[in-house]
């Protein structure tokens, strides 16, 4: 069977030169035959397809293709900083799109993909926010701007997504317990793989009796990387600091 990579949170940009140097230095590890998940906010922003011609996004989406050409087959979520990725970028990069949650089958092991922020119920201001941009009208609006106008508008969203993380609490930015109950209630025997949270571990949860279990993939921040491996049908968390 291949090798399946879980990855999540590169937030990659023409400002994270350490994230995208040891992105480019992990793809070419990845053999013929493997598989690779993208599950959300592998951009840091993403504001239509047509940015792909920027000089920091060209490098990346080049690498992207020479992969997919030598047939590792790559699989993209989005997250909530580049929802807007489309059918355009992930055709010239050899990806499929797929959307959240995800049922990932592998001979008996069922997996649950998604990026993870549909869970962070508490935080009913983001959730708000989430529903608008998401929406076929704003995002057709948003993309009918100019590439310029719709750049501020990103950066001012992202100045203000940052100001809102110093004054929330931790735990309203964590998913909610009775969220990912519902989810797992949804999906019977399924493990759940998810980031967004920038919290990697593996959690058991009782539930129905039943232990069920979620695994949180790791953010790449600065020389800080990882993925999640899943090999001859057993999964493992792997982190590094280059």
């Amino acid at each position: 069977m291949p090798d399946i990579y879980f990855i999540s949170d590169l937030h990659l940009s023409g400002q994270t030169l350490a994230e995208t140097s040891n992105f480019l230095a992990w793809l070419p590890t990845l053999k013929s035959g493997d598989q690779l998940y993208m599950l959300g906010d592998f951009f840091d922003a993403w504001i239509g397809d047509d940015a792909a011609v920027a000089p920091e996004y060209q490098q990346i989406i080049a690498a992207l293709t020479s992969t997919s050409d030598r047939g590792v087959n790559l699989y993209y979520m989005h997250g909530n900083r580049d929802f807007l990725v489309g059918s355009e970028v992930a055709r010239q990069a050899g990806m499929r799109l797929i959307a959240a949650p995800h049922l990932l089958r592998i001979g008996q092991l069922s997996l649950l993909l998604l990026h993870g922020d549909e869970l962070c119920t508490d935080d009913a201001q983001y959730q708000q926010f989430r529903q608008h941009v998401r929406s076929p009208e704003w995002q057709a609006s948003f993309l009918a701007k100019p590439l310029t106008e719709r750049r501020e508008i990103a950066n001012g969203l992202r100045a203000q997504s940052e100001q809102q993380k110093q004054i929330k609490s931790m735990q309203i930015m964590d998913v909610n317990p009775e969220a990912v109950a519902a989810l797992f209630r949804a999906h019977p025997d399924c493990v759940m793989i998810h980031g967004h949270t920038h919290r990697p571990a593996c959690h058991h949860v009782q539930l129905d009796q039943q232990t069920r279990t979620r695994w949180v993939l790791p953010d790449w921040h600065g020389q800080h990387w990882g993925y999640l491996h899943l090999h001859q049908h057993q999964l493992s968390l792997h982190q590094f600091e280059a």
